[in-house]
C-alpha cells in the first residue's frame, strides 16, 4: 500500500490494474458460461447430447457406455416408471414444478434437496455439476425453463433416457437395459422398468438385479403408479405411454 498526504491507504496502481483485468476475465467467462446452454439447448433438439458426468468420465480415461436411442425405442413402462418415480407433473408444469419448490422453501433445512424436475435434472447433468448447492439449485431453474420451451416435453424425457446415470459410467437406458437385464429398452418388462427407475436416486449404490427388500418395495410401489399413469404423460404420443 502506498500512504497518501491525507494520511489514508491507497491501492497501488499497478494491483488496481490487477485486479480490474481478473475482474474482466471473470465477467467475461460468467457470460461465455451463461451463454452455452443458450447456444446447446436448440442444438439439442436435433443432436444427441452429452452431460457434464459423460465428459468428466472420458477425461479420466475411463470407458463410458451409452447407445443413443428414439423413444421409440424405450419400453412405455420404463417411461411411465421414470416420470411417475421423479416427476409426477411432468405433464403440467414448464420445466420447473413451482409448487414442490414452495414446499422445499417452506421446510428449508441446511442441506438443498428435492423439487428437481426431469427438466432441471436434464440442466444439472448436460451443464452443470453434480455436488448439491443453492447455486446449481438456481442455475437449473433458468435453464430447465428454457428447455422445456425449446424442447417439448417427448424430446424433454427422451434426452434425460439417455442422458442419466444408472451405474458407474452406465448413462442412458439401453445401456442400462444392456448391462443389468441383457436386454434392450424396447423389451424391458414392468418390473424391470420400475427396479431401474427406483435405482436413479443413487444409481452408484442401488443395483436393479440385486435389488434390495427396500428396492423391491418402491419399484412395487412405482410398478403400480406407472400401469396407472394415464393423465400423468398425456402430454406423450399414444406410441410413448403405456
Amino acid at each position: 500500500m502506498v500512504k497518501t498526504f491525507a494520511g489514508c491507504y491507497s491501492v497501488p496502481v499497478r494491483l488496481r490494474r490487477t485486479l480490474s483485468r481478473l475482474w474482466r476475465i471473470a465477467w467475461r467467462t460468467a457470460v461465455v458460461l451463461a451463454l452455452v446452454p443458450v447456444v446447446l439447448v436448440p442444438l439439442y433438439r436435433i443432436v444427441p447430447p452429452v452431460s457434464t458426468l459423460m465428459i468428466t468420465t472420458w477425461l479420466t480415461g475411463q470407458p463410458v457406455a451409452r447407445t443413443w436411442v428414439s423413444l421409440r425405442a424405450i419400453a412405455p413402462s420404463l417411461v411411465a416408471s421414470v416420470i411417475m418415480s421423479e416427476d409426477g407433473r411432468f405433464c403440467e408444469h414448464r420445466g420447473v414444478d413451482w409448487a414442490e419448490i414452495g414446499k422445499v422453501i417452506d421446510e428449508a433445512d441446511d442441506r438443498p434437496r428435492g423439487a428437481s424436475t426431469i427438466a432441471m435434472q436434464s440442466a444439472k447433468n448436460l451443464f452443470l455439476w453434480q455436488s448439491r448447492s443453492y447455486l446449481r439449485k438456481a442455475l437449473e431453474i433458468p435453464i430447465a425453463l428454457y428447455a422445456d420451451l425449446i424442447w417439448g416435453k417427448e424430446r424433454e424425457i427422451e434426452i434425460y433416457l439417455n442422458v442419466v446415470e444408472w451405474g458407474p459410467a452406465i448413462f442412458g437406458i439401453e445401456a442400462a437395459a444392456r448391462h443389468y437385464f441383457g436386454t434392450s429398452a424396447k423389451a424391458l418388462t414392468a418390473r424391470q422398468a420400475a427396479l431401474l427407475a427406483v435405482t436413479l436416486p443413487n444409481p452408484g449404490v442401488r443395483d436393479p438385479r440385486r435389488p434390495s427388500r427396500l428396492m423391491e418395495t418402491l419399484a412395487g410401489t412405482v410398478a403400480q403408479r406407472a400401469r396407472f399413469s394415464g393423465a400423468y404423460v398425456d402430454c406423450l404420443s399414444p406410441q410413448a405411454r403405456l
